[in-house]
């Protein structure tokens, strides 16, 4: 699981896209990657940029990749951009 907490924008996007390929790279085959967005409630098309890239990855690497907890303007964003469709999503995983 990967938890990006702040704004997923053109200042994070970068390392936050270097974090996810690297836990997708990292993760044991066919693992789901759980992307934990509880503590980041902005995101602009950097952010969304990279979050494509990361599914992309995790297709071509045979990990599912599962966003946790977007939020509402993730969630607008997404449907705005025809990209909502794309991502599988649920609620925050649990810590345990």
């Amino acid at each position: 699981m990967v938890r990006v907490s702040g704004d997923l924008d053109m200042h994070h996007a970068k390392e936050v896209r270097s974090t996810l390929l690297g836990a997708i790279a990292a993760a044991p085959p066919a693992t789901e990657v759980i992307v934990d967005l509880t503590y980041s409630s902005f995101c602009d098309s950097s952010g969304l940029n990279a979050l494509l890239a990361a599914r992309q990855w995790a297709l071509e690497s045979g990990h599912p990749l599962r966003l946790g907890a977007p939020s509402h303007q993730m969630l607008r964003l997404m449907e705005i951009t025809d990209t909502a469709g794309l991502f599988a999503m649920g609620p925050a995983p649990r810590d345990g």
